[in-house]
């Protein structure tokens, strides 16, 4: 998982970012709808504890990352996820988010990850290419949409979060039985 390094990555447009969310949460989606019937709760994506449920709720709570960052870096705060990076780590970060939507069914996650992907594809879209290309606050030195990449880096590019976590899935695919 590469949340929240810190090395350069480009900075692309938000066409292409809002691209990219929607090929890797396709291809996330194309394997969730293969699924075989009531195993969305059952663990083991990654060979963990992770059901398909609890990826996709891990994924919406990095797009919720970025929305929360946004919100924050409006009110020139430091962001939420920055925080609690800093505060508690990535793997108990991903943990808490995890077990924050523990209660939902796997209907109600897969609505509101969709809801979400939506959200902030809208929100991507809103921001002019003069507040995507500066910095997101008066003491940021990276470009809004680079930060933005960052939270949601894959394992090699920005925007490619939902990608980084498809082997995984299709892994889990294969393990169920599942071909292709």
């Amino acid at each position: 998982h590469a949340q929240g390094e810190s090395r350069v990555i480009d900075l692309i447009g938000q066409n292409q970012a809002i691209a990219t969310l929607d090929s890797g949460r396709a291809e996330i989606m194309a394997s969730i709808d293969k699924l075989p019937a009531g195993s969305g709760n059952f663990p083991g994506v990654g060979g963990g504890t992770w059901s398909p449920k609890d990826l996709l709720g891990h994924l919406e709570s990095w797009q919720e990352h970025v929305l929360d960052a946004l919100d924050a870096w409006s009110r020139a705060e430091r962001a939420p996820v920055d925080v609690a990076l800093y505060g508690e780590g990535l793997n108990a970060l991903n943990a808490r988010e995890v077990e924050r939507k523990a209660g939902r069914s796997f209907e109600e996650q897969l609505a509101a990850a969709a809801a979400t992907h939506d959200r902030l594809r809208a929100t991507i879209r809103a921001i002019d290419e003069e507040a995507w290309n500066s910095p997101a606050t008066r003491r940021a030195r990276r470009p809004l949409g680079h930060r933005l990449g960052q939270i949601l880096l894959g394992t090699k590019e920005p925007f490619e979060h939902d990608g980084a976590h498809l082997k995984a899935l299709r892994q889990f695919l294969v393990s169920t039985g599942v071909k292709g």
